[in-house]
């Protein structure tokens, strides 16, 4: 039997159209069979057709729905210029992105170490600055925590982490007025043979379960320069733990050898408020490409390295003196009110890739122009940094006026747009006591992400 599907001829007195089917068979006994089906199907053949044409648009439907895909983005690199562009600065889209958890604890807790003061408190006593320089997130995180009564606990058995709250940051007794790390690894080591002298906690687990803060240049490597710090290495009875630090890069380095989550570098709050209080209701971002700090002339440091790999020598060498470069070598303690007044805030990388500001620029709407290769940003789980920054290749650096103009050009005023959620800022921000979104806020986040450390779940799930 063969099956032939022919279009009709048309009839012009009925004006009848439809798809006729003729079975023809050897046989040709059966074709009143053949007569009575063709009969059926042109009495019916609109209820058959609707009947397959809703089928068809109902499967379409269901089949559409499950497979739409979330509207794309798209990067300044794929706009096609004569410049490589090595930004990574997203059209559109929120900044932050939720965590998939309701609750960022778990019901997780935490138990804050009461150490004597010589670990912590007579730091604080000993120098205003304690509390308030670039590295004092050991002390904000510790305050926080003190004042959290949801996720911290007093009882130890119950907790889930270990917070070891040592200020190794506040040694301000150098010529520089920046703070010695020298007596670092000694410091957290006393304190570590305290808690493990005093309590059973860190002998049971060897520290895999305690949290340490290192908001240094390299981190537990605790020194300000990367040959002498990998050389050093972070101690052996750190290795274990988890540390809380500033320093992260996205390839394998010495310094970051240990489970870690990388963190903002400390602003005072009360300093963007009052920044951001000063500045006219109405004002204009004056100044095109903003950079203020350390930059040498001569680049040669006393270990024959070059300060920031050369990179901030090649701005001040390319655009030093330009008009829509705002470029000094001098402190001023207004600087934050130039920020204010910046469309783009340059942060080279300086003697490690993170710089205080990146935050500092961000928090007040500047976008920061992110020069450090291989950096890793803060909370970069949550806070998708490519749509309220740029990045720009160390190599790239005398391009810079070229790439600026072509972001100003195409997507910059999304990208401040981007800059202007209040959840954006909050994230970078540390507070006391904590608030819902802040820095400390998404550390507790990342921590409930490592809850497979915890010794006291393992307990539960073993039995």
């Amino acid at each position: 039997m063969s099956l032939d599907i022919k279009r009709p001829i048309s009839n012009k007195t009925k004006k009848k159209t439809g798809f006729i089917v003729n079975m023809q068979q050897l046989n040709h006994n059966n074709r009143g069979g053949n007569n009575l089906f063709i009969v059926f199907f042109r009495h019916y053949y609109r209820w058959i057709l609707w009947f397959f044409l809703s089928l068809y648009f109902f499967t379409s439907y269901f089949a559409g729905d499950q497979s739409t895909t979330i509207t794309t983005t798209s990067l300044i690199s794929n706009h096609k210029t004569s410049l490589s562009l090595p930004s990574h600065a997203l059209i559109e889209s929120s900044a932050i992105v939720k965590p998939a958890h309701t609750s960022i604890s778990s019901g997780m807790k935490i138990y804050v170490y009461d150490l004597p003061a010589r670990f912590n408190a007579d730091w604080v006593m000993s120098s205003d600055r304690c509390a308030s320089h670039l590295f004092a997130a050991e002390v904000a995180i510790h305050r926080a925590l003190l004042s959290d009564s949801n996720v911290r606990t007093l009882d130890p058995e119950e907790a889930d982490f270990f917070f070891v709250p040592v200020y190794v940051s506040c040694n301000f007794s150098t010529a520089n007025g920046f703070p010695s790390l020298s007596h670092a690894r000694s410091l957290i080591s006393s304190a570590v043979d305290f808690i493990s002298e005093s309590y059973p906690f860190w002998n049971r687990t060897r520290g895999s379960d305690h949290v340490f803060v290192a908001s240094h240049d390299f981190g537990a490597c605790f020194h300000a320069m990367e040959d002498m710090a990998i050389e050093a290495g972070i101690p052996e009875f750190m290795k274990k733990s988890i540390i809380l630090q500033t320093f992260g890069v996205n390839y394998k380095h010495p310094c970051q050898e240990a489970e870690h989550v990388v963190i903002p570098p400390y602003i005072p709050p009360e300093s963007v408020q009052r920044a951001t209080n000063k500045a006219p209701a109405n004002r204009r971002r004056d100044i095109w490409a903003f950079f203020r700090g350390k930059m040498e002339v001569n680049p040669k440091n006393i270990s024959g390295r070059y300060y920031s790999k050369g990179v901030r020598t090649a701005i001040l060498k390319k655009y030093g003196g330009r008009r829509r470069f705002h470029l000094n070598r001098h402190r001023f303690a207004g600087y934050r009110e130039e920020i204010l007044r910046s469309v783009f805030c340059l942060c080279p990388l300086g003697w490690a890739p993170w710089s205080p500001r990146l935050v500092e620029s961000a928090v007040l709407g500047c976008v920061p122009i992110v020069i450090a290769d291989g950096i890793q940003l803060p909370f970069s789980e949550t806070v998708r940094w490519p749509e309220i920054s740029l990045t720009v290749a160390e190599k790239d650096v005398r391009n810079l006026r070229k790439i600026l103009e072509h972001v100003t050009a195409t997507n910059l005023s999304t990208i401040q747009r981007n800059l202007r959620e209040p959840a954006f800022k909050r994230a970078l921000l540390y507070n006391v006591p904590m608030t819902e979104g802040d820095a400390t806020w998404h550390i507790l986040d990342a921590l409930s992400r490592k809850l497979d450390r915890s010794y006291r779940r393992s307990r539960v799930l073993s039995q």
